[in-house]
Parts: C-alpha cells; structure tokens; sequence
C-alpha cells in the first residue's frame, strides 16, 4: 500500500501511541490527517510539530454518537473521502471488578469499543469508495491475555480483534484491509499511573503497526516471541496462566492499585 494522498483519520490522535502513528505516517507521505481528540489545545498543537500535514482537528468524544456523526460530517465536507481509519483512543480503569465505579465500567465499554464500532459504521460508506483503504483497530495485549485487575478493559479489548476479524470478512469484496495492533505495555501517559518496567515506546508500536499495514498483516503483536508463546499457552493451556496469575496476585495488585487514565 502506498500512503502518499492517502486521507486517513485517527482517533485520539493528540498524544501517546496516535500521535506517534501520525509521526510514522507523516514521514511515509502522508498529508492529509483528520485527528480526534477531547481537547482542543493539544489538537491544535499538531499543526505546530508537523509542519508537512495537512491537519482537520475535530474536538470529540467517541463516546458521544452526536460528536461522531460531526466528525463524518466534518470529514466528508472537507475532503469527500477516506482511505484509512485508525481506531485508536482508549481508556484503561484497573481495579478488582467490585471497586471500578459504574461510570467508569460504562465509560470503558462506550469509548473502547462502542464509539469504536460506530466511528467504523458510519465512516464505511467513505472507506469503501476507497481504492485501496484500511481499519486499523488498536487493541492491546490484554486483548488476548486477560489478567486480574483488568476485566472490563479486557474484555473491551478482546472485543476490538473480534470486530476487526468479523469486518474483514464482511468487507472481503472491497480493496479495505483490516488489522488489529496489540500494543504490550507502552510508555504513554496512560500507563503513568501503573507501575511497569521495560515498557515499549510509542513510536515502536507505531513502527510496527505501519509496517503492518503496509506488509497486510492482519494482527501486529508487540512484545516479541516470550508473548506469542504466551497466546498460545493462554489458548491451549489457559490453565497455566491461571497459575501464574496466582502466584502473581500480590504483585500485580500493586502494580495496578492506581491504574486509571480516563
């Protein structure tokens, strides 16, 4: 896929892993990106640090279904096309289920996947005028390993892959290529209030998830070898997850005793 003129929109876009994939696709040609955030003051800051973009700032919430009618409606106005969608904003509250506040349970489910299915909905009469488009939908490791402290961000998680499966092949008569990335932990402001080591940086999600899409791979797994294994045994022997998990509880209640980036 060449990305030269392609027109592409990503949600939260303005920091973290989105900002880094609009860095990637910057220096591979593109020019025209539509960027969806809740505030304004760092949408507007894009134009400043990316001089060779083309940008549409659209202040939304991808949990309001009004916000992301304007933000099709403001797409289609101003260029009457798309070729790439990224779904990327998200929202983590770590807890054990019984602590995590009903607002925050609902808010996880409507921004991580809701307002992610709707954007693809109302977005797909512009992406299949597309002549060679593409989903990208941003999920994370704990799409596929569910741990303790995270079950409704996990299942929210899990929910994007299987949307991203089901799409492709509900979209197979159409040049649209659909993936999921899988991000492991990664330095961004969302993860500032876990306690976490080694973590990857955005731009290395970033660079994988564009040479993803550029290669069609349909899912961009980060954190190496050590965690496809893990998907496998989580699938095959969920049982010794489930161990590990146990002898870890202590600890990864600690790490996660403050998680929340809403």
């Amino acid at each position: 896929m060449d990305l030269k003129n392609k027109k592409v929109l990503i949600t939260g876009g303005s920091a973290g892993i989105g900002k880094a994939l609009i860095k990637e696709l910057a220096a591979r040609g593109v020019q025209d990106i539509a960027v969806v955030g809740r505030r304004r003051e760092p949408l507007e800051a894009l134009q400043s640090e990316f001089d060779n973009v083309n940008f549409l700032p659209i202040q939304g919430n991808v949990a309001s279904v009004e916000d992301l009618d304007r933000v099709v409606s403001e797409v289609t106005e101003t260029w009457g096309e798309l070729d790439i969608l990224i779904n990327n904003a998200g929202v983590v509250s770590a807890g054990l289920l019984h602590e995590v506040s009903d607002e925050d349970v609902i808010n996880q489910i409507n921004i991580n996947v809701t307002g992610l299915i709707l954007l693809t909905k109302k977005a797909l009469p512009l992406l299949q005028k597309s002549e060679a488009g593409a989903i990208m939908n941003v999920s994370s490791g704990y799409g596929y390993i569910a741990m303790p402290f995270y079950s409704v961000y996990a299942a929210t998680k899990a929910a994007v892959g299987q949307f991203s499966d089901a799409m492709r092949r509900e979209l197979h008569q159409y040049p649209l290529h659909v993936m999921t990335v899988y991000p492991s932990a990664t330095d961004t402001d969302m993860m500032k209030t876990a306690v976490v080591g080694d973590m990857d940086s955005a731009d290395d999600v970033a660079r994988a998830a564009v040479e993803g899409l550029l290669n069609k791979e349909i899912n961009v797994i980060l954190g190496g070898k050590q965690r496809e294994e893990q998907i496998k045994t989580n699938f095959l022997e969920p049982q010794k997850i489930d161990e590990f998990a146990v002898a870890n509880f202590a600890a990864l209640r600690e790490r996660t005793l403050k998680h929340r980036s809403m």
